[in-house]
């Protein structure tokens, strides 16, 4: 795990950052549905899991600007950015009706993501322990699938002054209008290191990669 300190001298959100850490801390999100039909059709033409195809283009989007992997050093005051952050995905348990967190490392290689993100899966499934550890895993973002519904808005808070800065990502189930797969997706990110262009630009990154992915392998 390794990251570069932001000189904020330089940094070129550096006003923005100061009015939005100091005078009106606040995040910002954005609910949108992506046209998913073409990857769900790569998914079941390959006998691949849509869940683990949308996640590994999630983590490389998200991995893809310096403005997507930020965090803040209490400890220094320093704002930092990660060389890579990872994926912490969910495990439901239809028993219990609990989570367990996975946490999966981004590997650039497809073949490598999906068969680890897998295997982290299946060895959640042993266990009921809600065991985040942030400690030793500081540079994760949070990516969970709401499986339960096609939902129109959500919304996340956090304590009013509490500078976390890696994104928040929701998504949830996929559905047929005018006959294409329609999934929402929710973006949350601090406002202090992102505004609207840079949330809505994730969804355009989702929309451009997910492209290239089903081109290049079919």
């Amino acid at each position: 795990m390794h990251y570069k300190t932001i000189d904020m001298e330089t940094y070129y959100r550096k006003g923005v950052f100061r009015h939005f850490s100091e005078d009106c801390k606040c995040s910002t999100s954005i609910t949108a549905r992506l046209d998913v039909t073409d990857l769900v059709a790569y998914s079941k033409n390959t006998g691949t899991k849509y869940y683990f195809n949308f996640l590994y283009l999630l983590s490389k989007v998200l991995n893809s600007r310096d403005d997507y992997k930020m965090a803040y050093l209490y400890q220094t005051g320093e704002l930092i950015c990660y060389d890579v952050i990872n994926p912490t995905q969910y495990v439901f348990h239809e028993d219990t009706e609990t989570c367990t967190p996975v946490y999966t490392r981004y590997n650039e290689d497809y073949d490598t993501f999906y068969k680890n993100a897998a295997m982290d899966v299946e060895q959640a499934k042993k266990t009921r322990e809600y065991g985040l550890d942030s400690a030793n895993h500081p540079n994760w973002f949070d990516a969970s699938y709401i499986s339960w519904l096609s939902y129109d808005g959500l919304h996340l808070e956090l304590p009013d002054g509490y500078l976390y800065f890696l994104p928040i990502v929701n998504w949830g189930r996929y559905r047929e209008e005018n006959g294409r797969l329609l999934m929402p997706v929710t973006v949350r990110m601090n406002h202090a290191i992102a505004d609207g262009y840079l949330v809505a630009n994730v969804f355009r990154l989702l929309e451009k990669e997910a492209a290239i992915f089903v081109a290049s392998e079919s």
